[in-house]
Formats: structure tokens, sequence, C-alpha cells
């Protein structure tokens, strides 16, 4: 008796832990990033990594919403797919998570993976700057350092979080 009580007790314990680990991992937005043509994983990978899903936050830089977002940035992004435009809106989850994905397919179809995901971070202009110089790219597609130590924890951050929602598809 003493060991199916600590059999269901173990087993409990571990479905408690698998559903607190899962509830960290959400998957909200499900019908646009599905509609991205973006893998999943990475799109919430990059949620995960720049707001951990909060709709309100704001960067020291003045990104804005679950992707983080500069304004700059987004109205850009909405003017290339002729998406009306309204900043206050990059506080909605839906809206932002829109544009986040055109971004980030907007990069991706420039630099391959992890360099589009720099640019995400760090931005377009300054990953291109990187790709010039040799101490950090010796063929001008691919970094091989990155000057920013937040852009390398962020691919890190992303490379764990794309794994993880990778392990536990939807």
């Amino acid at each position: 008796m003493k060991r199916l009580c600590f059999a269901l007790a173990v087993l409990i314990f571990l479905i408690a832990a698998v559903l607190a680990f899962l509830a960290a991992f959400p998957r909200p937005y499900e019908d646009i990033v599905d509609g991205s043509g973006l893998a999943p994983s990475l799109v919430y990978a990059v949620m995960k990594a720049e707001s951990g899903f909060d709709e309100r936050a704001i960067s020291p830089a003045g990104a804005k919403g679950v992707m983080q977002l500069l304004p700059s940035t987004a109205a850009f992004v909405a003017e290339l797919n002729n998406i009306p435009f309204d900043e206050a809106r990059l506080f909605e989850g839906e809206y932002n998570v829109r544009l986040g994905c055109a971004y980030l397919r907007y990069l991706l179809e420039r630099f391959e993976e992890e360099t589009a995901l720099a640019a995400y971070n760090a931005g377009e202009g300054t990953v291109r700057l990187w790709l010039k110089d040799g101490r950090y790219s010796s063929d001008g597609r691919t970094l091989e350092q990155i000057p920013y130590p937040e852009t390398a924890r962020y691919l890190k951050k992303i490379s764990v979080f794309r794994k993880i929602y990778g392990f536990f598809p939807q």
C-alpha cells in the first residue's frame, strides 16, 4: 500500500510539473502564427524572449508589445504589407504579432536564420555593419561573432525556447 501511495504521489507530482512547464510556454495568437508562414516554434520563441507574452511590455529603447517592435519598425513593416499603421495598437496582441511576424519574415528573406534573429534584436542596419566587418563575419553573410553581449544572450535564449516549443508541438 505504501508503494502504491508513493507511486501515485510521484505521478501526481510529475503531472503537475509537466502542466506547470507547459503553462510557462503558452501558444497565444495561434491563427496569426499559423497563418504567418513561419515556424510556430520560432515565432513563439521570439515572443517568449522578447516580452514573455506581455502585451503591455515596453523596452528601454521604446519597443512595444508582445514582439517588442519599435514604432518606426512597425510603421515600416505595416507600409510594406499594406496594413494601416496605428502606434497605439502596438499594445494589442493580435496587431503586434501580425506586424512582428511580418517583420521576422522580412528579415528571414534577407538573412540566414541566426543573422535574421540578431537583426530582430540589434537592428537590421547594425547587423549589416557587422557583416561588413571582418572581425564578425568572414563571408559577409554569416556572423561568426556577435559584438553585443545582449544579442548573443538573446540568440541563446531563442535557441533554447525554440527547442522547447519544437519538443512540445501544438
